[in-house]
């Protein structure tokens, strides 16, 4: 647990003196602490080749941990979806070599040291770790393949702490019963002109250069990585997509969608459903985390 306090700069008061403490007795314990169990977050992925493309190039990868037992670590995960550029060749390759090279990084880096019961090294910041890990996988793609480019969107969660990194326009969502919600900037053209006016967001759907991006794994040295951190919503869903879902089906309905599915599961198989009965005109790609209600307190 020190790693996660070090990895975020959260201080916590320090322990009770235990030498003073005696047995709780039940009857002054709060009824609702013996009833609470520790829920866990869970996760659902789907992908299609869709109606019109002959040839699969996108890539996911999910790692997920959960522990239950004394001082337990908190959940964690580690959530990838890439889009190897359409018409590019080795685009495959490329969205391949960048979940798996980013994986491996942040594995040793960051999940590792979590399990460990004495972390050998100080722990670099979370932002440090996501944006160096896919700056290596950047340097991966432009190494093994002759040409290949591919976007990249990834989330790091510890506990109630999350970090995105992103490149290109696969895109990250919060999706809750109250609406939906972009956690990521589309590096494309028609968001450029979008954010100075030039056309509406309506109009950036069809514009004819949708599918031009200006960032992506591959196409330079050193690619522009955005870093965020946010905090994943109780009874809430972080949805990672490529656009062949967020291209085609409109957000509302991917909003009601997951609500009525239930579960990330159901609701990443809808998805992908949806996308292919709206014309299926690309791959499309989900990868969804449930965060459960967070335990209530007593006062």
């Amino acid at each position: 647990m020190d790693f996660i306090r070090r990895l975020f700069g959260k201080k916590t008061a320090p322990p009770p003196d235990q030498a003073s403490t005696a047995p709780l007795d039940p009857s002054q314990v709060p009824f609702p602490y013996f009833e609470e169990l520790r829920r866990h977050i869970t996760t659902g992925t789907a992908q299609s080749i869709g109606v019109k493309r002959k040839k699969n190039e996108d890539s996911l990868l999910v790692i997920v941990g959960s522990a239950d037992g004394d001082d337990e670590p908190p959940d964690f995960g580690l959530l990838c979806v890439a889009d190897g550029l359409g018409g590019q060749e080795h685009g495959a390759a490329a969205s391949a070599i960048s979940v798996r090279t980013l994986a491996s990084s942040l594995t040793r880096g960051a999940i590792l040291d979590l399990l460990a019961l004495e972390p050998e090294r100080q722990p670099d910041s979370m932002d440090d770790l996501v944006r160096l890990a896919i700056q290596q996988a950047n340097r991966e793609v432009r190494s093994r393949t002759e040409g290949g480019a591919s976007t990249l969107t990834i989330a790091l969660v510890v506990g109630d702490q999350m970090k995105i990194g992103h490149v290109g326009d696969t895109r990250a969502y919060f999706i809750t019963e109250d609406g939906i919600q972009q956690l990521t900037r589309d590096h494309s053209l028609v968001q450029e002109l979008v954010d100075t006016g030039t056309i509406t967001e309506e109009e950036a759907l069809t514009h004819p250069q949708r599918n031009v991006l200006w960032n992506a794994m591959g196409k330079a040295i050193d690619v522009k990585v955005d870093v965020a951190t946010h905090t994943p919503p109780a009874d809430g869903y972080l949805l990672l997509c490529s656009d062949g879902l967020w291209g085609v089906v409109p957000d509302e309905e991917i909003q009601e969608t997951t609500i009525q599915a239930g579960n990330p599961q159901q609701a990443c198989e809808d998805l992908v459903a949806a996308a292919n009965t709206a014309g299926g005109p690309d791959n499309v790609t989900c990868v969804m985390v449930y965060f459960p209600p967070r335990p209530s307190t007593a006062s």
